[in-house]
This record gives structure tokens, sequence and C-alpha cells, in this order.
């Protein structure tokens, strides 16, 4: 298409490496030749082309004249690859046709500029796109082809980046897929499986969230309904091939998925519920990861113009002029809160190039070491959230894509640490009075609400979700109002009352050790007081923990160590040392 001069327009389904192939072989098939990466979905209509007033060299009057963003004049030959062209607006659909037709753009001729070869890719399914290309008088002007993932080198560049691994059962893992599947599981789509399978993640994070739900590899049956879930069938077969591990789970998944990320470069997505802490604890891991506070975008209160904007500049041109907080080598981390309620389709269309290519308007970020989306799932607790719908492609651009759990993050040791004895009775009356549709309701925001209320002596049921009409989130609170008034009722027993009156405890459990092997209910209760306990309470309760942990099963031991995060475990190793060192009971 080059040789002829032909416009070329080029059609394959989402991350199959459409892009990087032009980006790859254009330069080693044309030295000299760079490719211009126009991406046509966060375009919006003065990106390209406006009209600016320009004091004329000859009359020295000021004249209305066209400018063009500078990067459509970059020097030498390059072929302009307008990339997501279908998403494109209508405003930007007509400058899009003048290029596709006559490789111009409003009065400038970019052959003259150097360009020597046009293209414009997309998925054609509408479930992707915003509309098809119908009109005859641009289809008159193009070549097209469409492609599929075996049209591409995507095998061989994965072989490269992974080059201590043997790739080729998984290879033919994906090959022995129907077609719909390897839609689903496409090339892009693997890749972050293999990122994660390297990571020791669990493969399933690798798939995208679309719609807010984990995508599933469910094949089609004739009829067009869905077919038997093989998502866990096939991520085992590919950790097999690769003889890597496919854990349920992690330690720490949170933390250890924002560490990685800023370690190897990714972008990845966090979707939980509101109020667990997930900003909170993206902030505090990028500051003790990069030394530096995170780049923060809100969505809802980000304009275009917030990220990037075109000015026009002395010779002529735009020039995109990019947030300072974007700008300079310093390393960065950027987190896009509230990743799924945009302020406006522009911005979010932005966020496509950047989440992809890792820049803006065509100018990569500097220092860019990760990024980290935050967003709210599309149902909370049977109600819908005012969030927008995202489709594969968008959905598929991220390494991990992790659904949050409140267990997942450690906001109960940062209240303790800020609120004290307070925030530990509000935190065993979370954990041991109310049950889980409660604790569903009962965030982290609101427990420190109730926290600050009572500091404050205010009414609790006024820190408490209103749902509307008089009512509250549907959670009793007396028996939370009973532990901070010190009642005389029955209380569950935590740590804190066990640690008091541990010489009585140890003789219990040390009768318990004497009546069953398995234990008591005495054990049980101890046992789970533990269990419940933040690592802060623990260490400073350690010599009662060291003593009553000898008097329980072995069994119950070994649960305080599997499958606990690193800081945990630690003081767990560090407890059976101190019990070992007890002189020996009579």
């Amino acid at each position: 298409m080059i040789a002829m001069g032909q416009t070329g327009q080029v059609f394959g389904e989402h991350g199959i490496g459409k892009t990087s192939t032009f980006l790859s072989y254009i330069p080693r098939a044309h030295p000299g030749t760079e490719v211009i990466l126009v991406p046509a979905a966060n375009l919006t209509p003065d990106d390209l082309l406006v009209n600016a007033p320009v004091r004329d060299d000859r009359t020295g009057e000021l004249v209305l004249t066209q400018l063009m963003t500078r990067q459509l004049a970059p020097g030498r030959p390059f072929v302009l690859l307008i990339d997501d062209s279908l998403q494109a607006g209508e405003t930007i659909q007509s400058q899009l046709m003048q290029i596709a037709c006559n490789w111009t753009l409003g009065e400038h001729d970019l052959r003259k500029l150097g360009c020597v070869g046009v293209f414009l890719a997309d998925n054609e399914s509408l479930a992707e796109t915003s509309a098809r290309r119908s009109d005859l008088a641009v289809l008159d002007r193009m070549v097209t082809l469409r492609i599929t993932a075996n049209d591409t080198a995507w095998r061989e560049k994965l072989a490269e980046r992974y080059e201590d691994w043997d790739l080729t059962e998984v290879f033919r893992v994906w090959a022995g897929l129907t077609p719909y599947l390897r839609s689903l599981l496409s090339p892009r789509t693997l890749q972050h499986i293999l990122d994660c399978a390297r990571a020791e993640f669990p493969l399933a994070w690798g798939l995208p969230l679309v719609g807010g739900a984990r995508l599933r590899l469910r094949d089609r049956k004739g009829d067009g309904t869905p077919g038997p879930d093989r998502t866990t069938e096939l991520l085992d077969a590919i950790a097999a091939a690769l003889g890597r591990p496919n854990p349920a789970s992690v330690p720490d998944p949170v933390r250890r998925i924002l560490r990685t990320a800023v370690r190897e470069n990714w972008a990845v997505l966090l979707q939980g519920p509101p109020g667990c802490g997930k900003t909170e604890i993206t902030k505090t891991v990028v500051r003790e990861e990069s030394g530096t506070d995170p780049v923060y975008f809100s969505l809802p209160v980000t304009n275009v113009e917030d990220l990037c904007v075109p000015v026009p500049t002395p010779d002529g041109t735009l020039e995109t002029l990019l947030s300072r907080s974007l700008t300079g080598p310093d390393p960065k981390v950027i987190v896009w809160d509230e990743y799924n309620r945009p302020k406006d389709k522009a911005t979010f269309a932005k966020l496509m190039e950047i989440t992809q290519e890792w820049s803006l308007a065509g100018r990569p970020i500097p220092g860019l070491r990760a990024q980290v989306a935050l967003q709210n799932p599309p149902y909370h607790l049977g109600r819908k959230l005012l969030v927008s719908s995202n489709n594969v492609a968008q959905a598929s651009r991220f390494t991990v894509s992790y659904e949050v759990r409140p267990e997942d993050i450690p906001a109960n040791e940062w209240l303790i640490s800020t609120y004290g004895e307070v925030a530990e009775t509000v935190l065993d009356w979370w954990k041991n009075d109310i049950d889980d549709e409660g604790r569903d309701w009962i965030t982290k925001r609101t427990l420190e609400r109730l926290i600050k209320l009572h500091l404050a002596e205010q009414p609790l049921e006024t820190g408490l979700i209103y749902l509307g009409e008089g009512e509250y989130a549907p959670v009793p609170l007396s028996r939370l109002e009973a532990r901070l008034a010190e009642s005389t009722e029955r209380r569950v027993i935590g740590l804190r009352e066990i640690a008091k009156d541990v010489d009585r405890w140890e003789a219990r459990l040390a009768a318990a050790s004497e009546t069953s092997a398995e234990g008591t209910n005495d054990t049980d209760l101890v046992h789970q007081a533990f269990a419940n306990a933040e690592v802060s309470q623990l260490k400073r309760h350690t010599e009662a923990v060291a003593r009553l942990l000898r008097h329980l099963p072995p069994k119950l031991r070994a649960t305080h160590l599997v499958g606990q995060s690193a800081e945990r475990q630690r003081f767990w190793v560090g407890a059976l040392a101190r019990m070992a060192e007890l002189p020996a009971t009579e």
C-alpha cells in the first residue's frame, strides 16, 4: 500500500497486535520512516486542526489561518496510522474523511509534509465501536485488509518477551480453542496472563473486567447461547504448560499488585466497593515504592483540558501542552480515581491512549512507571451505582484487573494507630457482633465516621449510610453502643480481654488440651481471638500470645501461618520461637 500510495483500511479484532505491527515493522522495512500514531478515539475537534489569527508576513495584517498539529509535520518521511478510527466522533470522522481521501487536512497537503502512507485501523464489531464506515465516497479511496491473530507476529514477540520460557505448549493450548474463545483470549490478554504467571499471581487476574464482571472463557453453542465455562480449565492448562503455579489468591493482594505494577511498569485496575480504602492504600504504596506522591486525577472533575490541550505556536503549527504534573523526567505513577465515573466521554476516551500507549496526543509521558485505575462495581449491596460501562477493547488494556474485597486492605491497623482503644472497640464490634451483610454495609470509611462521632459524643446512627426517606443502612448499633459505654451486658471476648487475664486463660487452655486433642470451646475462642486481632494488637500482647499458643492444637497453630500476609507470618514465626523458649508448665 505504501508503494502504491493507497490509503489502507485494516480491520481486525482487539488485542491481536495491529498497532504494534505498524510500530515495529515500518521502521524496520523503511529505515528513516517514522510512524505517527493518532488514536482517533480520544481526538477532540481542535486536536488536529484549528483556525487561529496569525500575522501575515507580506501585509503585516492578522489573518485567519488553519494551524495543524505539529505531530503531522515531523520533518522526515512518516506513515500516518489512525488507530481506533471508527470510535471517533462525527466531527473527527469528517476530518478523517479528508485525510483518507486526499491525504490532506484543511489547507495542508500531508504528502508535502513527508507523508508516505495513511492507514486507518480498528475492530469493525459494533460491540467495540460507535459507527460503521459506510460512505462510498470514502470507501472507494481505500484498500481494505481484514486480518486475524494468525496474520501478526504476536507469537514471536511473546517468545522474545519471555525468552526464558518455552511457550510452545501455551501456543498449542491457544490454537486448540474455537474462533470465539480465541477472540476472548486475545494475544494481548494472553500476555497479561503470562505476566501474572511470572509474578506468581492467579492467572485469572489477567482477564479483563468487562462491565464490572470478570471475563469468562465460555464458548457459544450453535443457537448462540453460552456454553460451559472453561475459564479454570484453560488457565490451569496454561499454568501447567509453563510449569508455574496458578494460586487461587495471594496474601496481601492489593499491596502486592501495586508494588509489582510500579516495579514492572504495569497499568492495573482495582475495582472495589465504595469506602473500602482503595485510594488511600494506593497513595501509600506508591509513596513507599517511588518515593513521591502519585499524579492524581479524579475523573468526575477532570476535563480533557486538564490533561492536554493544543495551542498555536510561532511556527504556524499546533503544539500539544501536557499538564504540568505529567511533564518532567522525574519518575511518576498516575492514579485515575473513579475511573468509570468520567466527567465526559472525551476525557474517558483520552485514557484509551494513555493506558495502552503511555502517551497523550502522541507525546510519551516521561518517567511514567505505572498507572492505577480505581473504580466501583456497577452494583453493590443490591443497588446500582452511577458508573459508565466499558467494552472488552477498553478493559483489556490493564495487565491486572482485580476485584478488591474490604478484607484485602489493612485499614484496620490505620484505624487503631490513629484512634487507639476506641478503634479497637469498634473493630471488635464489626468483627464479632454483626453478620457478613452488616459488615458489607459498614465500610472502613463508615467505621471512621462512627469512631469520630463517638469521640464527639454525637449519635452514632447519623454515621451510617443514609438511604433516603429517613432510612439508614440496616445495621443495629445497640451492641456497639454497649461496648463503647462499657456495658455489663455479655460481650464477645477479644485478645485484649484475654491478655488481661492470661493466667486464667492459660490454665483453661491447659485443661482443654488434657481433655481433647482437638481442644474445647475455650480453645476455639482463643484461636478466633488470635485470628481477628490485627498485627499491632498481637505485637502488643506478644508474651500472652506465646504462652497461650503452646496450648493450641498444632493444626490450629498452622492456620496462622498459611496464606497470611508477610507481616503476619513474621509475627507468628517469632511467636512460635518465643513459645519454644518459655519454661515448661507443670
